[in-house]
């Protein structure tokens, strides 16, 4: 079976204050979900339960080694998913607030690309 390329969804994530770059990493991945629907997963490639999708995501964010695979992957409501982290993203000065547990004046930037592909004969 080879696998086609049905979508690519973008998105953006920001962690202001716990510099956890799981947080903006999982924040990208919503982002990227969030505003669509896939219809054509049905009507056109005629799949019958959406766990037939694969789901592959890209993250480049601060940190790589930091983030917790698993979380973001949880923000996948369906299919059958893997996840690539890389480093890049965006580290931008804020202002470390104490009451909000940060731990210097960090924000983190994350963005992600979320693909579904279809297997087809």
């Amino acid at each position: 079976m080879a696998k086609k390329r049905f979508i690519i969804e973008m998105g953006m994530g920001v962690d202001q204050h716990g510099q956890e770059p799981t947080v903006a990493a999982a924040r990208a991945v919503r982002n990227a979900i969030a505003h669509n629907a896939l219809p054509g997963v049905w009507e056109v490639a005629g799949l019958n339960d959406p766990n037939e999708m694969i789901v592959e995501v890209q993250v480049a964010v601060p940190y790589p080694e930091q983030v917790r695979q698993e979380e973001v992957l949880a923000v996948l409501p369906f299919g059958r998913k893997t996840l690539t982290v890389e480093a890049g993203g965006m580290v931008v000065q804020g202002r470390a607030i104490a009451s909000l547990n940060d731990k210097n004046d960090e924000m983190l930037i994350a963005v992600a690309a979320v693909h579904v592909l279809i297997e087809t004969e």
